[in-house]
């Protein structure tokens, strides 16, 4: 009980602090919660989707407003508002669908304009149309009307504009932002890019390069002209094993220049959101029990299978070792961030509150739960619900939040508010838990999550200290888990173990290294779960019991929650209809902290 005060009692203050982060110090950061990754009408294939909803509504949703629902027009609000919110439009066709229908507008004159129109008041009219437009995507032939720099300059600016009118430092930011949509054949080698405090004249396009190297001298052109900016690449596990292969884009061993620019221009991947999670695969990672979630096979609009190998960050860790064995750079040294990348103009992470989030596609209980919806593989059978960003920030303004997602001072979640502090070092106690000063202390004595441990002197192994806080709307914790990944002793294939570092309930480690399962309150009947069994807080101090002083490692948090019910589940029993089989009834949310690295000291 006591240590359960001392940390509510840490958490309380280390949320507070100065309001908009003067003279602020690394102890006194706070977390915000808010969305890196979603879309509006101005996304092409949002508006295609029937999706009518504007930035301003997208963010006033965000806010925790009363908003109404861009397909089916009921009323929806977001339980806990969020502090940001990220709108990143695909910056191909970037506004323009929606004036092909405006009657005002000289782009609704084409015959393909006409078409589109009818196309959407009446699909099987107009699947022509729909199926030209994602050929220009997947051929990147774009139709050349519809990309003039003045149509892409004046959207943007309009975009620039109304993203600046909610900006509201200290509560609420609004990231400005877009999503650049490479996609070869089907393989998703998305990014989306975000700016810290100025913008560009216009953002980068897929139609302009589908190679990633391009956009990286996109971004070092705009940080030579006073714009900071990066990308974050999302869905690995749709890339067909291109994202975190050994070779370059489209061929070619990965090269020191290479390497290093990708390093410089990615510091962050997201992990998790609607179209499944890229963190690990059973495949991959067959001692992990908890590697079976919400998993997504296919490429993007099409049934075949995305290949699983360098789909998945865990892998990709230690594969960024074995690059910078042989060109002195990681290319995949990436903290951990989480998004929607919902096409409705809202955020939906909310398992309770789920209302879909590809338009017209989902925007119903029997439409989300029938499997022959997606059968096509435009999106999972059951997709999963919106994911979330959280950020160690000096305050919630666009400077801070960029800052610390830039040096990878974040954590995603699978949509869950889960506080999550993790730190390394190599003189943590096991007494720091119970210290009033602890963040401060932890930070005095170490690094954060995305930071680098210092050399190592001799053989010690570092330790590392990790608490977490339940969602005050969601289930108790059930664990905290510390992932390892690292290289053999030959330093070219990938190893890695998960440690169980703190237990709720009192269960304990057994001596097969197995753990008791927390239970499951969940009803299925009534769609409700009690908190009766987990913890509120878990927290631990934890040395590495298998360092090897010469070899490259990189150590994560996970926190996992009690099973709560999944949003299937809440729309099935709401609605009076079966529950779907090809997902569980319920789910395991939970929490990904950016690693810490080590690096051996260089002979």
């Amino acid at each position: 009980m006591r240590m359960a005060l001392l940390i509510a009692t840490v958490w309380v203050t280390t949320l507070c602090g100065t309001a908009l982060g003067q003279d602020a110090k690394p102890h006194e950061r706070k977390v915000f919660f808010g969305e890196q990754h979603m879309h509006t009408r101005n996304s092409f294939d949002a508006f295609s989707l029937g999706v009518i909803q504007t930035w301003e509504q997208a963010y006033r949703y965000g806010m925790g407003e009363v908003v109404t629902h861009p397909t089916t027009g009921q009323k929806i609000q977001r339980r806990t508002p969020y502090d940001f919110v990220a709108i990143t439009d695909h910056s191909e066709y970037f506004g323009v669908l929606k004036d092909l229908v405006d009657p005002n507008s000289p782009l609704s004159k084409s015959d393909f304009a006409k078409g589109y129109a009818a196309g959407l008041k009446n699909p099987s009219q107009g699947q022509q149309y729909m199926a030209q437009l994602i050929t220009t995507l997947l051929t990147n032939k774009p139709m050349p009307q519809y990309v003039t720099p003045k149509l892409l300059t004046s959207n943007w600016e309009k975009y620039v504009a109304a993203a600046d009118r909610f900006n509201q430092p200290g509560k609420f930011t609004t990231i400005v932002a877009f999503e650049w949509t490479s996609i070869p054949d089907g393989r998703n080698m998305h990014r989306n890019v975000w700016f810290r405090d100025k913008a560009p004249a216009v953002p980068f396009s897929a139609f302009d390069s589908i190679y990633p190297a391009d956009l990286w001298t996109y971004l070092e052109v705009q940080r030579s002209a006073g714009i900071d900016c990066f990308a974050i690449p999302h869905n690995a596990n749709v890339s067909d094993g291109w994202m975190f292969a050994p070779r370059k884009f489209l061929g070619g061993p990965r090269d020191e220049r290479y390497a290093r620019r990708q390093a410089l221009n990615e510091p962050v991947f997201e992990m998790a959101q609607i179209k499944g999670q890229s963190e690990a695969h059973p495949l991959l990672s067959p001692n992990d029990e908890f590697a079976d979630f919400e998993l997504w096979a296919n490429l993007i609009n099409t049934p075949v299978p995305s290949q699983v190998k360098f789909g998945f960050f865990r892998q990709a860790l230690a594969e960024g070792f074995r690059i910078e064995q042989a060109t002195g750079y990681n290319p995949f040294k990436m903290g951990v961030v989480a998004g929607a990348d919902a096409h409705t103009g809202t955020q939906p992470n909310e398992e309770f509150n789920f209302t879909g989030g590809h338009g017209t596609i989902d925007d119903t209980p029997q439409k989300r739960l029938d499997t022959r919806v997606n059968a096509t593989g435009l999106l999972p059978p059951i997709p999963s619900s919106a994911c979330t960003t959280a950020v160690w920030a000096d305050a919630n303004t666009r400077p801070a939040l960029f800052d610390a997602v830039k040096r990878k001072e974040s954590y995603g979640t699978s949509g869950t508010l889960i506080r999550l502090r993790f730190f390394g070092g190599w003189n943590y106690t096991s007494g720091l838990l119970e210290d009033k000063e602890l963040v401060k202390k932890a930070y005095a004595g170490g690094v954060p999550m995305g930071g680098d441990l210092p050399a190592a002197s001799g053989s010690k192994a570092p330790t590392f200290a990790v608490w977490a806080l339940k969602d005050p709307q969601s289930g108790n914790l059930d664990r905290i888990q510390i992932i390892k990944v690292w290289l053999d002793k030959r330093m070219d294939s990938p190893t890695e173990k998960i440690y169980d570092v703190a237990l709720s309930d009192g269960r304990t480690v057994g001596e097969d290294g197995a753990v008791k399962p927390v239970g499951n309150t969940v009803d299925v009947k009534t769609a409700t779960y009690t908190n009766d069994i987990g913890d509120a807080k878990l927290a631990a101090v934890w040395t590495d019991p298998d360092f090897d002083p010469n070899r490259p490692a990189a150590y994560y948090a996970r926190v996992l929650e009690i099973p709560t019910p999944r949003w299937s589940t809440f729309d099935a029993v709401r609605n009076k209809l079966p529950l779907p089989k090809v997902v569980p009834p319920s789910i395991q949310e939970r929490a990904w902290s950016s690693p810490i690295w080590y690096t051996p000291r260089k002979k």
